[in-house]
């Protein structure tokens, strides 16, 4: 049995295997044929932070599998009111098929995991949020620029530039990341994907220079500058992120055909311009699609791997 805590924990080959699942799964949604290969089964989906994405695309994903998701918020279970992790994974994981978590302390889901009879899928910490990355490359494998890619990450160091870090590491493309300084990615997770990197020929740059980090760049992206329980550090973010804005400017900067991705929900005028939200929403939009079609993959190759 496996779970899906962070890409640290897959190999390449795995990786694009769950994508190349996940590209068939779409394909056969688009030409309206679905495959219930998740027949009767039940996913426990538990939310401590909310989300958009994240609960329509587990949900209406388990759906069109042919199995059942459960919305679970913090004030539907006892998890975080008394009850230890541990008894309520075990009792979770001893009624359902599958259990997707979206909390803050990525020791939680660890713990859950440990204690778990059934995979358990990370669907945001404060560390990792590698559902997400399945679905950006994807859309990159897409719009043809998975090889030789070189993604410039302009933005806060927060769980998407680590799972952009581990994806990066395991796959062996170049990126390039440029945050503010006191706003750097976690030394420990970056000296952790430095070491993977060297085994698969990744190039990983960290620097404070947004332009020095688009410059050249195939694909181009970044994330809010105060992610949620971050919201009363607003103001004083705004003002450090400065210069960091992804806009027209930014972009000119970049390959010619260069791709902006966004994991969204994105906030115009701060971490991204309109006119470049605008310019590139196809791929954006798609991106944010594809949420759905790379977790049914995940969950098909979860199951398959019990």
């Amino acid at each position: 049995m496996r779970h899906f805590l962070t890409l640290r924990d897959f190999t390449k080959e795995e990786i694009l295997e769950i994508i190349d699942i996940s590209l068939e799964i779409k394909k056969d949604l688009k030409a309206g044929v679905y495959k219930k290969q998740l027949e009767n089964q039940t996913l426990a989906m538990i939310f401590e932070k909310s989300s958009t994405r994240t609960r329509v695309s587990f949900e209406v994903g388990m759906y069109q599998l042919g199995g059942h998701a459960l919305f679970l918020s913090n004030r539907d279970i006892h998890l975080g009111r008394g009850e230890p992790v541990k008894d309520t994974s075990r009792v979770i994981s001893g009624m359902c098929d599958m259990v997707m978590i979206r909390t803050f302390k990525h020791s939680m889901i660890e713990e859950f995991a440990k204690y778990s009879k059934v995979p358990v899928i990370n669907g945001l910490t404060d560390s990792y949020h590698p559902v997400q990355l399945l679905a950006d490359y994807m859309t990159m494998v897409e719009y043809g620029v998975n090889e030789n890619a070189i993604v410039a990450y302009i933005g806060d160091g927060n769980n998407m530039t680590h799972s952009w870090m581990m994806l990066a590491a395991k796959l062996g493309f170049e990126l390039r990341i440029a945050t503010p300084k006191g706003y750097e990615v976690d030394g420990k997770i970056l000296e952790e994907a430095l070491k993977i990197a060297k085994e698969s020929g990744a190039v990983i740059k960290v620097s404070n220079d947004p332009k020095e980090a688009v410059h050249g760049a195939t694909i181009v992206t970044t994330d809010t500058w105060a992610s949620m329980g971050q919201e009363s550090e607003k103001e004083e973010r705004v003002k450090a992120f400065q210069g960091y804005m992804v806009d027209d400017l930014m972009m000119c900067l970049a390959k010619k055909d260069a791709k902006f991705l966004h994991c969204l929900p994105a906030y115009r005028g701060q971490e991204v311009s309109a006119e470049v939200l605008e310019s590139h929403c196809e791929i954006v939009f798609n991106e944010a699609e594809n949420r759905l079609h790379a977790q049914k993959g995940l969950m098909v190759w979860l199951n398959n791997h019990k």
